[in-house]
């Protein structure tokens, strides 16, 4: 019986074995956070646009572009040219996703085209992508831009 009492005592005074580490305790990584969303309102105004072929830095068009505080009477102005309506798609997240046309294109005369916009705020500026469809037969129909604006004073 003595070398049970033994034999519990040096079992009861060895070191434990490690531990499993405790994965429940601990810093959480700090996540980035989400895009702010935005509103017509914040958008609302007339932009000075300028747009770029991607991968380009020669300018390829100016623009005014019109942003209401709806979905209502929004335009885009070339230079010498009329308004072109605009229709807002979707507002969502951090973007406004605008389509127009088919308008006579700026880049090619005499070719009709419709385009299909999606815009952000960043930096008190307006960017974003145009996707440009013309409506020719063969290849080159579609063109994709890059555009940056500054809110006209």
């Amino acid at each position: 019986m003595t070398s049970c009492w033994i034999a519990l005592v040096l079992v009861g005074c060895n070191k434990p074995a490690d531990k499993p580490a405790d994965t429940t305790v601990g810093e959480v990584p700090e996540m980035e956070s989400a895009p702010a969303t935005i509103s017509l309102a914040d958008a609302a105004g007339t932009w000075k646009v300028r747009s770029t072929v991607e991968g380009s830095e020669s300018t390829v068009v100016t623009y005014d572009m019109r942003i209401n505080e709806d979905r209502s009477g929004w335009s885009i102005t070339f230079p010498n040219r009329k308004p072109i309506p605009v229709r807002v798609v979707a507002v969502e997240g951090d973007s406004i996703v605008s389509e127009a046309g088919p308008f006579e294109s700026a880049l090619r005369k005499g070719v009709q085209v419709s385009t299909h916009v999606v815009a952000r705020l960043q930096n008190d500026k307006l960017v974003g992508t145009t996707v440009a469809r013309y409506q020719v037969t063969g290849p080159d129909s579609v063109a994709r831009l890059r555009f940056e604006g500054t809110r006209a004073p």
